[in-house]
Formats: structure tokens, C-alpha cells, sequence
């Protein structure tokens, strides 16, 4: 996305409410660049992510959610440094869910890694601009000139160029070619990787961020939302004339559950709203609510036997992964000793301190949305879909996250709240309780996995053999989804980091019962644990200093592709390996602990 194109003006003053005139345009890579570029005495705005105004003042988009993570400052720090902008100057203003932008997904730890360098580029052709300016200002050639803390500065006379002042001039330049435009050097970055005031600190520690939860527009009702405690259960009846009578209820409606097409977004469960004139009284009547459901095929689920059935299912030959090499029968048939594990992780919910949130006004031939979304742009898409308005009048306003690890990657809480505005024809807040939110999650999936070494009378392993049950994120979209799927598998399983000649991996079924969504660090949350608290077992069985025995099994230096994306480099491995066994004193034996001193110990831990 680092090609520059014309922006409509009229959808900028909309996103951003800045000024009215001048030059605005985008990026993206699918877009021919074209620019006609308008003389503005106010402002200049030579791409989507930057707007300088005469008094100096720089406002940065940021087109990433920030949810704790600094992707705000880190993004305006990359265009602040090729710039040159002073970071006194600089101010962030939140992206709309928009294509434009280029993907706006924030999760995957990707933000830095994928925007990096196009944001670098929109300071850069700034800067060339504004150089441009100064040099015909001064009637020199631009190499003649140089940027710095804000200022153009004539690298012959010393005379220099307050940024503010260009703004006029800068305008009327030709945004430079996309290959014309050069980047600084690593060793020359003032603001990229060092220590930054964040933009957002001030609000943040005087409690004025606006998180999605503290939405206000005029009008507003306030909604709960009771669900069946079975995940696709329906309603059978509900009385409910409790929750009527409850201060501050207004009205209680059914809402239908919001089935996605496969493949695709991620709907709604449905259930009765309760509409208030404040969430307490939205919360209370819930609770006041008489409901009867129908609780559907997964009704008989349950975790401790779920997790017995795959546990057992292990027993028997999986579906050979591709990526299995060598033959682990002949090899386990020569070893001096067979170890064999089984592992389990248990359904994980995301929980952030935020719940899940949204405020939805939908107008009838357009909709507005205020919400803490990882993923805005899916959301608009979804929103497009299920209630047939046109992308253009969707209008998806991204808030503060409290949190948000994958789950507020899922919409299903926008296109339930927008569902209700549509209903009652107000703008509404939908608020999960805490409740809510661990019942009715997209979570982390459980996970089986058993594993069968062979190791030599050296302690090297001769076979590794790893069987592994997960129902796949594939089963959110897909129904019968069964088996993990190749991007799972991809992940910490088949690009199995380890020197192994003889090595097989078995894919065994694991259906879905629950809504499936990825926590952080997604599927090594399974594979990290069952692999390197093998490699500990096999270290002990072998005899060998577990530090040791991982340096062994990883082997020489050398980048492992396999299939992902991510491929491993051994010798970054060991380096972790070594300098965290090093600062943990992994090698000093500590004096045993008496009974005695044991004992003391206890007693001051219980008082």
C-alpha cells in the first residue's frame, strides 16, 4: 500500500473533521496514482495519514485499533521520523473502517511489521514536498536543502523554513514518484525504536479516553441481551413481565439469531434485549427475564468428557500430516528407551477488561457505529451483508479497546447492536456483562496431543511421533469442519523446530461444539507447550541438562522454513535458550531447604 492516489474530499472531512479545502490523498496498491493538486492557504495534507496545519500542527491517522499495545504512537512515530516532524507537533486522530487504509485487521502482531515501511514512505514524499517548496522559495536546488525538527533549512545561508509556513507552497508541488522516494538510514532514526512519550499517555492517566463503552450521542437507549447458555440454542417462550416492570425498562423484544453464509463473518446468537434508558436498568431487567430455550444438538456437551474422547481418540492412527518424514516404527523398534506423553489445554476465553461493546444507529438507508474493533473493516462487510446498505453509507468509528486479544476481532456484538437500532428505529448501546462474555465467547480451542520419543543409548532422540486433536477456527465458518486445519498445523506443529530425521505427525478429529477464535499466540499456545514439555521428558529420561538436551535437538544454525510464514532461526533459538538459562542462574545449586526451614516457610506463607 505504498503507492499514493487522490482521496475524495468530502469522505476525509467526514472521517476526520478537519478542514475543508487542499490537497488530500491516499494509498493503496490497487489504486492508479492520479493528482491534481489545489492551492490551500490552511492546511497541507499530501497524503491520507498526514494534515499540517500553518501553526505547525501535524495530524497522523492511525489506521491500526490501539488497545494497549502503543500501535498509535508507534505508526506516527514511523511518519514523524522520515518527516522530521518535532514530536510536540504531532497528534493522532483514529482511522474509519475503510478499504483505503489498506488492511486494518490488528491482530497477528503484524501492525509494525506490515506498515512500517509504507508509513515511513508518507513522511518521506511529505518531507521531499516540503523541500521542494523551500528550495523554489529560496530559488535553489533541493539537494541544496535538508529537513530537521520541523523546520527546511538551506544548507548553504543556514536560513531556515518553519513547516507551518510551507503549507501554502507545499500544495502546489507534485507528490514525488514512489520510486524517488528514499528512506533513512536504521542508524539515523530519532523516533523508530526509541523510547516515546505516548500519544495517547495524557489521556489514558486522566481517565478522557474514549473506549467503547463511553459512547454518548443524543438519544441513546441502552440494551442487555439474555443468550442461550447453550452455544446455537433458540428460544422457546419467555414471559416478560418482570423484567417490564423493572426502573427504567422501556421495552423487552426477541431478536433472531443472525446466521453468517458460510464462510464468512460472523453473525449473531440472538436472544431477548431488554431496552433501557441506562445500563443498570438494561442489566436488572435482564436478570428479571423468564426464559425457556430450546438448547439444540449441543446441549449434551460437556468439557471433562470432551476432553476423554479425544484423549482416547489418540489411541488410534491419525491422518498423516504432510511435512512427516523417515519411518518412526523402525526407529522406535532400534531405541534404548520409548517415552510417551499426553497433553491437554483446556478452553481458553479472552476475557479483556473491556467487554464486548457497541453503539449502532442505523438510519435506514445508512448506518454509524461506535465500537472497539480489531477488525473495523470486516465488521462494515458484515454490516453490508446482513442489512443490504451500501459500503459507502457504513460508517464504522473505532474506539479505545480495553483489550482485546482476537475476540474483538469477531463482530457478531456490531451486527446484534445494529440489528436493535434497526428494531426499535433509535440509536442503542449494547453491553455484555462479564457474564456474557465468558459464556458466550469465541474461545480458544482445548487441544489433545500425545507424543511417543525414541532415544539412543547418547540420548539422541531416533523417532518423534505426535498426534494432535484441535477443532480448527475453520468450524466458526465451515460447518463439519473436523480436523485441524493446514494454517493450525502450520503453526509450531509441522515446522517442528527440531533436527528429526524420523518424524510423523497425525491429524486426529476434534469437532466443534463452541464458537472457535484464536487467542494470542494462537495455536503455539497448544504446540509451544506439548513440544518443549516433551523435549523436558525426553531430557530426563535421557539424563541429560534439559538447557543442553534443547541446544542438542535444535541443532546447527539454520533458518527452518517448512510451510510457514514465520520460519524459525535455529541460532536466534539457541541465543534465547542460552541467555535466558544464564539469567535465571540455570547452573547454580542452591543449598537444600531443611524440614524445619520448610516448615517455617509455610507457616509464614499461611499468616
Amino acid at each position: 500500500m505504498s503507492n499514493i492516489h487522490q482521496v475524495n474530499r468530502r469522505d476525509f472531512m467526514k472521517l476526520f473533521g478537519l478542514a475543508s479545502t487542499g490537497i488530500i490523498l491516499g494509498c493503496t496498491s490497487t489504486v492508479e496514482k492520479k493528482f491534481q493538486p489545489e492551492i490551500n492557504k490552511d492546511f497541507f495534507a499530501p497524503n491520507l495519514f498526514i494534515h499540517l496545519e500553518k501553526n505547525g500542527n501535524i495530524t497522523l491517522i492511525a489506521s491500526r485499533s490501539e488497545m494497549g499495545q502503543g500501535i498509535r504512537t508507534s505508526l506516527a512515530s514511523a511518519i514523524a521520523d522520515e518527516l522530521e516532524a518535532d514530536w510536540k507537533y504531532v497528534a493522532v486522530k483514529q482511522a474509519t473502517g475503510d478499504a483505503k487504509y489498506g488492511n486494518q485487521n490488528t491482530d497477528g502482531s503484524r501492525s509494525v511489521r506490515t506498515r512500517l515501511e509504507p508509513m515511513r514512505k508518507m513522511g518521506a514524499a511529505a518531507k521531499m514536498m516540503l523541500i521542494s517548496a523551500a528550495a523554489k522559495k529560496w530559488n535553489v536546488v533541493a539537494t541544496d536543502c535538508k529537513a530537521e525538527n520541523h523546520f527546511i533549512i538551506n544548507t548553504v545561508t543556514k536560513d531556515k523554513i518553519f513547516y507551518g509556513d510551507l503549507v501554502e507552497d507545499a500544495s502546489k508541488i507534485a507528490i514525488p514518484d514512489d520510486a524517488t522516494i528514499q528512506l533513512k538510514k536504521v542508524e539515523d532514526f530519532k523516533f523508530i525504536g526509541k523510547t516515546l512519550k505516548s500519544v495517547d499517555l495524557n489521556h489514558f492517566t486522566h481517565g478522557t479516553a474514549t473506549y467503547g463503552i463511553d459512547v454518548r450521542i443524543p438519544n441513546l437507549k441502552f440494551a442487555a441481551i439474555v443468550r442461550c447458555p447453550v452455544t446455537f440454542g433458540t428460544l422457546k417462550s419467555v414471559d416478560k413481565t418482570d423484567a417490564e416492570k423493572t426502573a427504567g425498562v422501556e421495552k423487552v423484544i426477541e431478536l433472531d439469531r443472525i446466521v453468517p453464509p458460510v464462510g464468512q463473518f460472523f453473525g449473531a446468537l440472538g436472544g431477548v434485549a431488554v431496552i433501557a434508558n441506562n445500563t443498570w436498568s438494561a442489566f436488572q431487567g435482564k436478570l428479571n427475564l423468564n426464559v425457556e430455550w430450546d438448547y439444540g444438538e449441543n446441549h449434551s456437551f460437556d468439557t471433562d468428557n470432551f476432553k476423554q474422547v479425544l484423549t482416547e481418540r489418540l489411541q488410534e492412527t491419525g491422518k498423516l500430516v504432510p511435512g512427516s518424514r523417515g519411518n518412526t516404527i523402525s526407529a522406535f523398534k532400534k531405541s534404548e528407551k520409548i517415552i510417551e506423553a499426553t497433553y491437554h489445554v483446556p478452553f481458553l476465553v479472552h476475557a479483556p477488561m473491556e467487554v464486548p461493546n457497541a453503539t449502532a444507529w442505523f438510519q435506514g438507508d445508512k448506518i454509524e457505529v461506535w465500537a472497539p474493533l480489531q477488525d473495523p473493516q470486516t465488521a462494515r462487510a458484515e454490516l453490508a451483508h446482513f442489512f443490504e446498505i451500501p459500503l459507502e453509507k457504513i460508517t464504522i468509528n473505532v474506539t479505545f479497546l480495553g483489550g482485546g486479544f482476537g475476540r474483538k476481532s469477531k463482530s457478531d456484538f456490531v451486527v446484534e447492536a445494529v440489528a436493535l437500532s434497526k428494531e426499535i428505529e433509535s440509536p442503542v448501546q449494547v453491553v455484555w456483562m462479564r457474564e456474557d462474555d465468558i459464556k458466550h465467547s469465541f474461545y480458544h480451542a482445548t487441544s489433545a496431543q500425545y507424543l511417543k520419543g525414541g532415544i539412543d543409548k547418547k540420548g539422541n532422540v531416533t523417532g518423534w511421533l505426535q498426534r494432535v486433536a484441535v477443532p480448527s477456527i475453520v468450524s466458526s465458518f465451515k460447518p463439519m469442519s473436523d480436523y485441524a486445519s493446514g494454517l493450525e498445523l502450520n503453526q509450531g506443529f509441522t515446522n517442528n523446530p527440531y533436527k528429526l530425521d524420523n518424524f510423523r505427525l497425525e491429524n486426529v478429529k476434534a469437532e466443534s461444539h463452541l464458537r472457535i477464535g484464536w487467542l494470542r499466540s494462537v495455536v503455539h499456545i497448544h504446540s509451544g507447550f506439548g513440544n518443549n514439555s516433551f523435549v523436558d521428558e525426553l531430557a530426563n529420561a535421557a539424563k541429560i541438562n534439559p538447557v543442553q538436551f534443547h541446544l542438542n535437538l535444535i541443532g546447527k544454525d539454520r533458518v527452518i522454513k517448512g510451510k510457514s510464514n514465520y520460519p524459525y532461526d535455529s541460532k536466534r533459538m539457541k541465543d534465547v535458550l542460552n541467555n535466558t538459562a544464564k539469567m535465571a542462574n540455570w547452573e547454580k545449586h542452591y543449598p537444600k531447604i531443611t524440614e524445619l526451614e520448610l516448615l517455617f516457610i509455610i507457616v509464614f506463607i499461611l499468616m
